[in-house]
């Protein structure tokens, strides 16, 4: 399994998630198998500062990841990366390696796109 996890700094797992995916200058790409740490990539987030939507899903799709770990997301997001076979997780915060951690261990919640809300005001009323 292939999770991107999102990222402050190029620093691998010993980096510091990002707080918000679409805002998130690097991905740090982790291959797990059997709970084991397999292999790790850092790559740049090219849409780091020109966004829009659509684009930081595909790019996660485009590096085979099947689940994502970010601080936050807007619920347009999570569509977005549900649509495309990627489950999404938030709340992480921490390193990468402490957020993977809580995520394999079923201690970060799944991200559902919320149906009452039409921005996500938690994260300054924008979506990706």
């Amino acid at each position: 399994m292939r999770i991107a996890v999102t990222s402050a700094d190029g620093e691998g797992l010993e980096g510091m998630v990002s707080a918000h995916f679409g805002q998130c200058p690097y991905f740090t790409l982790v291959d797990i198998d059997d709970n084991v740490i397999e292999a790790v990539a850092v790559v740049a987030n090219p849409h780091y500062t020109t966004h829009s939507p659509g684009q930081v899903p595909s790019l996660v799709r485009s590096h085979n990841a099947e689940m994502i770990v970010a601080g936050g997301m807007g619920r347009r997001a999570i569509g977005m990366f549900q649509e495309l076979g990627i489950q999404a997780f938030t709340g992480a915060q921490g390193t990468v390696r402490q957020s993977l951690e809580l995520a394999l261990g079923g201690h970060l919640a799944e991200a559902a796109p919320c149906a009452g809300h039409d921005r996500d005001i938690a994260h300054g009323g924008h979506e990706h």
